[in-house]
């Protein structure tokens, strides 16, 4: 049985607060989560004409960063192909590459400086994974890249003593809570298990609220019953209403609805998730590539108005 994080042997009092923020931060959907502040961003090189090689001047000014001083070196992110992949490298050793690289911050753990680049493949609601880099007393530099999964790296928050990365939970979902020192490595501090919020109930469903439809998982009436319906492919299901619009359809019996598709592969794995309050239910479809799409519950047993607004939602595309 998974362990919770809060009753993990050991764990800090930090880490305590860091699983509860992190479990409140799981009701916002990936797109949504805020973009590092302003003042944690290195300078742009605008314009500079003496830096990097012939390569580097292919891409535009707008993409250059302006190489980071670091434990007696430089941190650069190039691009030696207009168009290519971007390359970070330390003093002229590469230590990561990929079509969005971008520097963090650099923060000190313990008497260590540590820089935090952003390494993935862009696209929609996907993040990136985190390169750690740092250059042990006497050693030679030395990077770790978090990654928990294919979409990204969960959200980083420092301490004295270690990096944290808590992951983001999709409905139905449990996954280690890690943390990172320089003496230590990449350890799992617990596991964090997706809970939707106590006591609300289908009088509290509003789409008003929602952001996106998955966000009505948070009500417990609603989490309950999906899960009914779907067992263990509730998060597969919950990841194929990621990439939305956010808006939320309304029917003339008071249902509503929402489409969305997983991030990369819309057209290829697309959701329909429809909840009726009055009638305290919950429909799901999902259908990939010249798929039959799959029902919960059955198509046939679908009400008459959900049915069509399925169809006119597949018809127009996600």
């Amino acid at each position: 049985m998974a362990r919770s994080l809060l009753a993990a042997a050991g764990v800090s009092a930090a880490i305590i607060l860091l699983a509860t923020v992190g479990a409140n931060a799981q009701t916002t959907a990936p797109a949504k989560q805020p973009a590092p502040a302003a003042s944690d961003q290195p300078a742009t090189d605008q314009g500079a004409t003496d830096q990097g090689s012939a390569g580097d001047q292919a891409a535009s000014d707008d993409d250059k960063q302006a190489p980071i001083p670091f434990e007696g070196g430089q941190l650069t992110i190039t691009q030696p192909e207009q168009d290519g992949e971007k390359v970070l490298s330390y003093d002229g050793k590469q230590l990561a590459s990929n079509y969005d690289v971008s520097f963090d911050k650099i923060v000190k753990i313990g008497d260590v400086n540590v820089a935090l680049v952003d390494v993935g493949d862009g696209g929609n609601q996907c993040g990136p994974a985190k390169v750690i880099v740092w250059k042990p007393k006497d050693g030679a530099i030395q990077t770790t890249t978090v990654e928990q999964d294919e979409c990204g790296a969960p959200p980083a928050s420092v301490s004295d003593d270690a990096i944290y990365f808590v992951p983001y939970l999709l409905p139905g979902e449990t996954k280690p809570a890690l943390q990172w020192s320089p003496t230590d490595g990449l350890t799992t501090s617990g596991d964090l298990t997706y809970t939707p919020e106590p006591g609300t109930d289908w009088k509290d469903v509003d789409a008003s609220k929602y952001g996106y439809i998955v966000d009505a998982f948070h009500n417990e009436a609603v989490y309950k019953a999906a899960k009914a319906l779907l067992g263990d492919d509730m998060p597969d299901m919950a990841t194929s209403l990621l990439v939305s619009g956010g808006d939320t359809e309304k029917i003339a019996s008071g249902a509503f609805y929402a489409t969305g598709c997983v991030p990369h592969d819309c057209g290829g794995n697309d959701g329909f998730m429809a909840i009726d309050p009055a009638k305290q239910k919950v429909y799901f479809a999902r259908r990939g590539d010249n798929d039959q799409p799959q029902a919960w519950p059955p198509l046939k047993d679908w009400p008459a108005d959900i049915k069509k607004a399925y169809d006119d939602a597949q018809g127009s595309g996600n």
